[in-house]
C-alpha cells in the first residue's frame, strides 16, 4: 500500500532542535523531509542576567517556560547553580516543554491540555487573580516575543519579570527553498510560529514570494493562519494542534 505522503517533499521550518519528531513522523508516512529552520536558536551573548535571576528564584511562586528552548537553555543553568526551590511551581505552554521539564525532575507542571498558546495558559485556574495577585512570577523566554502573558498577569496583580535565556535570529539564505521550487520538488511547508512566517516572507524576493503563494502552508494555530492571509498567502491549511494535528492534516490533504 502506498503511504499517504509518498512522493511529497515537505519542509519542516521549526528550530533544528525541535524539528526531528515531526520530520520522523512525515518520513514514516512516506514523505521526503527537508528541515529549513526559520528561527535559529542560540545562547544569550551575556548569561550574567540569567545566572543572577537563578539566585532569586526563592522569591518566586511561579516560573513560566515559553517553549522547549526556554527549558533547554535555562534548566541546566538553574540546576547547575542550585536546587529547584520547593515552593516554586512550573508552568509551560506546550506538552513538549512539560516533558522536557520532567526530564529535569520538575513534576506537576501547569499546562493547557487542548490549545497550546498563551491564551490557553492564562485560562487555567492557577493563573487567575485570586491565585497570582501579590505573587512574583518569572517568565523564561527568548529575546522579544509577545507581551500578553506579562501584561495579563500584571493586570491580575502579579509581579512579573522576564528572563531572556536564548536568542532567536532569522536565516539569511533562502537558496535551499529556491532550488526546491525551481526543481518542482517543494510540495508543502509546515509553519509553527508567526515569527517564523514573517522571517520567511522577509527572506524571499519577488519570485520566491510568488512560489510561496502557490505552496500549501500547514499551520497549527489560528493566529499564524490569520497572519498568512494578511500577508496575501491563500493556500493556508489550519491544522489541529501539535504534531498530531499537523500530521492529520497532511494525510487528509487532497494533493494536486
Amino acid at each position: 500500500m502506498t503511504e499517504p505522503l509518498s512522493g511529497r517533499t515537505i519542509v519542516v521550518t521549526r528550530p533544528r532542535a525541535q524539528a526531528s519528531r515531526l520530520a520522523d513522523l512525515i518520513a514514516g508516512q512516506g514523505g521526503e523531509v527537508v528541515i529549513f529552520p526559520l528561527l535559529e536558536i542560540s545562547p544569550v551573548a551575556d548569561p550574567g542576567f540569567l545566572q543572577a535571576a537563578v539566585l532569586g528564584l526563592d522569591s518566586c511562586s511561579l516560573a513560566i517556560f515559553i517553549s522547549p528552548n526556554a527549558v533547554a537553555f535555562s534548566m541546566p543553568v538553574i540546576l547547575g547553580r542550585r536546587a529547584w526551590p520547593a515552593g516554586l511551581r512550573a508552568a509551560a505552554i506546550g506538552q513538549s516543554s512539560v516533558a522536557l521539564l520532567a526530564s529535569y525532575g520538575i513534576a506537576n507542571t501547569l499546562a493547557p491540555t487542548e490549545r497550546f498558546d498563551s491564551e490557553a495558559l492564562l485560562e487555567l485556574p492557577e493563573l487567575q487573580r485570586g491565585s497570582v495577585a501579590g505573587r512574583r512570577v518569572v517568565i523564561f523566554r527568548g529575546n522579544g516575543g509577545r507581551e500578553l502573558l506579562a501584561q495579563t498577569l500584571r493586570g491580575r496583580g502579579a509581579e512579573v519579570d522576564y528572563v531572556t535565556c536564548y536568542q532567536r535570529s532569522a536565516p539569511t539564505d533562502a537558496e535551499p527553498l529556491r532550488e526546491l521550487w525551481r526543481s518542482g520538488q517543494l510540495d508543502a511547508l509546515t509553519i509553527s510560529s508567526s515569527e517564523g512566517l514573517r522571517n520567511l516572507v522577509d527572506l524571499l524576493d519577488t519570485p520566491g514570494r510568488a512560489c510561496l503563494q502557490s505552496t500549501p502552508l500547514f499551520v497549527p494555530h489560528q493566529r499564524i493562519a490569520d497572519l498568512a492571509l494578511a500577508l496575501g498567502l491563500s493556500r493556508v491549511i489550519l491544522t489541529g494542534p501539535a504534531d498530531a494535528g499537523i500530521m492529520a492534516a497532511l494525510r487528509a490533504y487532497h494533493w494536486r
